[in-house]
C-alpha cells in the first residue's frame, strides 16, 4: 500500500523519505544508540589515521613487562560495556560528590587493572591527535589488538563512540559474578540483547589471563593469600585459543561461572552444545568471538553530540552533570 500510494509522486515521495531517514539517523546519533548507530571502522581515517598503530605500540611495550595486560584490557572493555553501554564510565576515578567510581564495586575492586596502560595510550593519542579519540574507543581498539597479539582472531572495530560524563554504580553492582548460576548469567546477557552463543563465545576470553584464587572453584590453598593469582587456562595461559573449552569438558575451569555452562542441568539444551562446538573447532570459536565482540561493543554507544571526548580518561572535561 505504501509503495503504490507513493508511485504517482515518486520524486516527491523519495525526497520526503530521504529527509525522514536523515532526521532519524541524526536523532539516533545524538544519544545512546541501541545498535552501534553512527559507528564506523573508518571513523578516524582522516582525523587520526595512526590511531590503531599508536594503541598497538603502547600495548606491545606494556605486554613485554606484564604478560597479563592483554587479558586485563579486554576485561575493562567487557565491564565498561555491561554498565550503561560502552562509554568509558569504568575509567572514571572518584570525583565526589558528582562522580562515584565503578572501580570499587565488588566485580572490579582490586581486580580490574590496566588503567595505567589506558592512560599511556590516551597520552600518546593526545600527542598525535588532540581531542579526537575517545577513551571508550581506546578500550574497543585495545581489546581487538590484545586478542590478536595473543594469537586470536582479528576483526574490524566499529569506532566513533564518545565518552560518558556519569557512572552507574547500581548497574556496576550487577555485573556478572564468578559465582552466578547459569540462569543468572544468561539473564544478565539477555538483558543486553546477547544470546547463549554470545555468552559462551565471550566467556571464551577466559582462555588467557589470571584470576584471584578467592574467585575459583577450589578457592585458595591453606595459607594462600586470597589475591594469589591462578591461570584461567592451565595449558596456554597467555595464548588466545580454544583450549579453554577443553578445560571445561574435563571439569578444569577455575571459575564456577565458566564450568556451569557445561555442568548445570539447564546447560544441556542451551550452552553445553556450544561449548562442545567450540572445543572441536577453533575456527568456529574465533568467528563467533569476533562477532560477539562487535555486538557487545555496539551496546548503547554515545555518538554525535552526546557525551564528550575526555582529555584524561580518569575524569570528565567539564561539569556537565
Amino acid at each position: 500500500m505504501a509503495a503504490s500510494s507513493c508511485f504517482p509522486l515518486a520524486a516527491r515521495c523519495s525526497f520526503l523519505l530521504m529527509g525522514a531517514l536523515v532526521i532519524a539517523l541524526s536523532y539516533g546519533a545524538q544519544g545512546h544508540g541501541g545498535a552501534g548507530v553512527g559507528l564506523s571502522s573508518s571513523f578516524y581515517d582522516d582525523s587520526c589515521p595512526g590511531a590503531h598503530d599508536i594503541v598497538r605500540r603502547v600495548i606491545q611495550r606494556a605486554r613485554v613487562v606484564d604478560a597479563r595486560i592483554p587479558a586485563s584490557l579486554i576485561r575493562l572493555h567487557f565491564h565498561d560495556c555491561f554498565v550503561q553501554g560502552c562509554d568509558g564510565s569504568l575509567l572514571l576515578d572518584n570525583d565526589l560528590p558528582a562522580i562515584m567510581t565503578e572501580k570499587e564495586v565488588p566485580a572490579n575492586d582490586r581486580s580490574a587493572r590496566g588503567f595505567e596502560v589506558v592512560d599511556d595510550i590516551k597520552r600518546a593519542l593526545e600527542n598525535a591527535c588532540p581531542g579526537i579519540v575517545s577513551c571508550a574507543d581506546i578500550l574497543a581498539l585495545a581489546s581487538e589488538i590484545s586478542v590478536k597479539m595473543a594469537g586470536g582472531p582479528r576483526w574490524s572495530v566499529p569506532l566513533g563512540r564518545r565518552d560518558g560524563t556519569t557512572t552507574n554504580i547500581e548497574s556496576a553492582n550487577n555485573l556478572p559474578s564468578p559465582f552466578d548460576s547459569l540462569e543468572t548469567i544468561q539473564e544478565k546477557f539477555r538483558n543486553l540483547g546477547l544470546d547463549d552463543t554470545d555468552l559462551v563465545a565471550l566467556q571464551g576470553a577466559h582462555t588467557f589471563g589470571r584470576a584471584q584464587c578467592q574467585f575459583t572453584q577450589q578457592n585458595c590453598s591453606a595459607g594462600q593469600d586470597e589475591e594469589t593469582l591462578v591461570n584461567l587456562d592451565t595449558v596456554t595461559p597467555d595464548v588466545f585459543d580454544n583450549k579453554y573449552y577443553g578445560n571445561l569438558l574435563r571439569g578444569h575451569a577455575p571459575l564456577p561461572s565458566d564450568q556451569v555452562m557445561l555442568s548445570d542441568d539447564h546447560a544441556v539444551t542451551t550452552t553445553a552444545p556450544i561449548v562442545h562446538r567450540f572445543s572441536v573447532s577453533q575456527k568456529d570459536f574465533f568467528k563467533n568471538f569476533a562477532t560477539s565482540m562487535v555486538k557487545m561493543g555496539n551496546l548503547s554507544p554515545l555518538t554525535g553530540r552526546a557525551g564528550e571526548i575526555r582529555n584524561n580518561c580518569r575524569r570528565v572535561n567539564k561539569k556537565a552533570y
